[in-house]
């Protein structure tokens, strides 16, 4: 088995490190905040996935899974060195390269032997060339006769809340470099996992990465633009998807409307990927429109609650869910921070709850937000309740206990969870997203 160290210790390089060491591999996972390493070697994770923490656990108390902030410790005895460090949105909109750069410097100041430098982060085209050029200048600073290295792109496709599946059955295995040889090397690291495995140049592999999270923005942003239609002429946009994924050439994914996408790959990816357009000349007109479409969303669900309550200066309003996604506690562009925002400055009292997002979430909301313990504290003397996010906990509550526990019955599903007349014979003037009304 290999040596591997991974660069990085958020959702992509903590799940990664984990799941290599879970398939027999000795893992090193290197961050530079000290708080995070000391906490990872207590068993205290800095994020939540589900199932990572025993996995976590397993491969630690096993000695396969070790945690560091010292390069030297960890890459000159690696044979395969992922960077999985943090790409955020700079702010002309491009991604901002700084801990890229400053991990492939140190990286390259502690090589030792043959190694493979693995760019797992979501970088912009051409930044395999760009470490590569990174880690040869600081070579030629400081040669050494007993160093080579080889650059491979290998972008992640892990979804939160479901990455060590994501990892252990993935679609496919992208890796792209100038260097043939490197990419079956690490080609042999992904065998244990049984998938279709492409090999192409580093550029390319890149731009895989973009414009797979880009078709799958807009297909969201395509659906809510549907559900939007559907609202003024009086279809139902969820009978309408269901209709269009029996066709084999649009199936079912990505095709349920609500209040948008968010998370830390849609929104920064599509972004990235107009500006990085923009600057070669090119006229992004569609990534540009799912843009728009998917700020629209946020807005218009604000819309429907004060065009159907009147006014909602003054009002109790209850909200499920904050995490931009069920089974992570990830705020990260969540439309929770944009529809409560602008909730709580039109003069809402807003009492909030999601089952582990609530920590996250508080120093970007409002001060004036209420957290509560359970849904059912939530909605006490609510004149209002909005679902933003559809955790599996929310599906089978005691809906006549909430009913009850309101002031006044309004219900606005900003997911498209609960059918809409079951909610209306349980006395809820229930409005979704696209949905005729009962």
């Amino acid at each position: 088995m290999s040596n591997i160290c991974v660069v990085g210790t958020g959702y992509v390089g903590l799940v990664t490190g984990t799941c290599f060491s879970d398939l027999g591999n000795e893992v090193t996972c290197l961050d530079i905040v000290e708080s995070k390493i000391a906490g990872l070697k207590r068993g205290e994770l800095p994020i939540y996935e589900p199932g990572l923490e025993e996995m976590v656990k397993r491969n630690y108390d096993a000695g396969r899974l070790k945690f560091t902030t010292s390069y030297e410790d960890a890459v000159s005895k690696a044979d395969f060195v992922f960077i999985a460090v943090g790409t955020p949105q700079g702010e002309d909109g491009g991604a901002d390269l700084r801990y890229v750069e400053s991990a492939a410097a140190s990286i390259a100041q502690n090589l030792a032997g043959n190694t493979i430098i693995i760019n797992k982060s979501t970088v912009p085209i051409g930044t395999g060339d760009w470490v590569a050029g990174i880690i040869d200048r600081s070579l030629e600073r400081n040669p050494r006769s007993d160093v080579s290295f080889s650059v491979v792109s290998n972008p992640e496709f892990l979804r939160e809340g479901s990455a060590i599946n994501d990892f252990q059955y993935p679609d496919r295995v992208v890796l792209g470099s100038t260097d043939r040889a490197a990419a079956e090397k690490v080609a042999e690291l992904y065998a244990p996992v049984k998938t279709s495995i492409i090999i192409t140049d580093l550029r390319t592999a890149e731009m895989i990465k973009y414009a797979s999270n880009a078709i799958l923005a807009t297909r969201i942003s395509f659906i809510n633009e549907i559900a939007h239609i559907c609202d003024a002429l009086g279809a139902d946009v969820k009978v309408v998807a269901q209709g269009m994924g029996y066709d084999k050439r649009i199936g079912s994914q990505f095709l349920q409307a609500g209040v948008g996408y968010g998370g830390s790959c849609f929104p920064k990816d599509v972004k990235a990927l107009a500006h990085m357009a923009e600057v070669a000349n090119c006229h992004p007109q569609l990534l540009l429109a799912v843009m728009d479409i998917n700020t629209d969303a946020r807005r218009f669900f604000v819309q429907k609650i004060e065009r159907t309550m009147g006014s909602v200066s003054g009002r109790t309003i209850a909200v499920w869910g904050l995490a931009f996604k069920p089974n992570t506690d990830d705020m990260r562009e969540a439309p929770s921070l944009d529809i409560i925002s602008a909730l709580v400055r039109k003069g809402a009292h807003v009492k909030t709850f999601d089952p582990v997002a609530m920590r996250v979430a508080k120093p970007l909301l409002p001060a004036a937000v209420e957290y509560c313990d359970d849904p059912y504290g939530a909605v006490v003397g609510a004149d209002a309740l909005v679902l933003l996010t559809e955790w599996n906990e929310f599906k089978g509550l005691d809906f006549e206990r909430v009913r009850d526990s309101m002031e006044h019955q309004y219900f606005f599903d900003g997911r498209n969870l609960y059918d809409p007349e079951e909610m209306t014979k349980l006395g809820f003037k229930y409005r979704a997203i696209g949905r005729p009304t009962h």
